[in-house]
């Protein structure tokens, strides 16, 4: 006893050790944010924000195109996680639920896609974009977005759906409820985790996108966050770096991910557990 008290006194040390050098990136960029430029050019670091102020928020704030780019990741972000959510649905379904030609390679199709290089579709993509007449849109960004998140969401549900034993449906219409019926009344409130679970990893992949934003928003009215953050450094550069914004608007950029975990945090532990189910 004593031997596993020790053992779990170490491990719960170094669990503590790792946690705190996860955490210290994001506080030095949270202190940062507060404090002058004057201070974070200094060679003593500053370690706690005593004496700073909210004066580099304001300074993001007050730049034109920071709601404008927030506005614009937001709607793309939304409609990524609610197109992508509801396509990878009925693909789990469909090859979860049923036995049809084809099946096994699509189930490969959906891994092989995940190998391809994003690098190497974006000639292709901005064609197609262009063609369509959707460059400098948000409908057109989420289409690439939703392309890109679908085939790793599809095989991520495929897993919860697999765990949902189709012998709840059978008795449930046995009861008297139609199919329709009893997915939605049994079975899908099952899924809830799992859900959430691929809602949180689309909503990250479409709210940290880079690349393929660059690429297709080439206007400057129609920057996505991560854009506009790229931008705002460039602007400082061109007189001197003030990091004491530029971390404060890092700060701000998080803000949306931090509050979306807040609210699904439960969800998700429960979701990232349950679909380890081999289907």
């Amino acid at each position: 006893m004593r031997a596993k008290t020790v053992r779990t006194g170490l491990l719960t040390a170094l669990a503590i050790v790792l946690a705190l050098a996860w955490a210290f990136p994001v506080y030095w960029m949270v202190n940062s944010s507060l404090l002058p430029n004057v201070a974070l050019q200094s060679t003593t670091p500053t370690f706690l924000p005593f004496g700073g102020s909210f004066d580099n928020f304001r300074a993001v704030i007050s730049d034109p195109g920071f709601l404008s780019a927030i506005g614009i990741s937001l709607a793309v972000t939304l409609t990524t996680v609610a197109a992508a959510l509801f396509i990878a649905f009925l693909g789990a379904l469909a090859i979860s639920r049923f036995r049809f030609r084809g099946r096994r390679s699509f189930i490969l199709a959906l891994l092989l896609i995940q190998m391809l290089p994003a690098e190497g579709l974006f000639i292709a993509q901005y064609k197609m974009m262009s063609s369509l007449g959707l460059l400098n849109n948000v409908i057109g960004l989420a289409i690439l977005y939703t392309a890109a998140v679908v085939p790793f969401t599809v095989w991520m549900l495929r897993g919860f759906v697999a765990g949902v034993p189709v012998e709840l449906e059978e008795a449930a219409m046995v009861d008297g409820l139609s199919r329709t019926q009893a997915f939605l009344r049994i079975t899908f409130p099952l899924l809830a985790p799992g859900l959430v679970a691929s809602g949180v990893y689309a909503f990250l992949q479409a709210w940290n996108e880079f690349t393929v934003a660059l690429v297709v928003m080439t206007e400057q009215q129609a920057r996505t966050l991560p854009l506009w953050l790229r931008g705002f450094v460039q602007a400082s550069a061109t007189r001197e770096t003030d990091w004491g914004q530029v971390m404060a608007a890092s700060t701000l950029v998080a803000v949306p991910v931090i509050i979306f975990f807040l609210v699904v945090q439960g969800r998700m532990s429960s979701g990232l557990v349950g679909g380890a189910v081999k289907g």
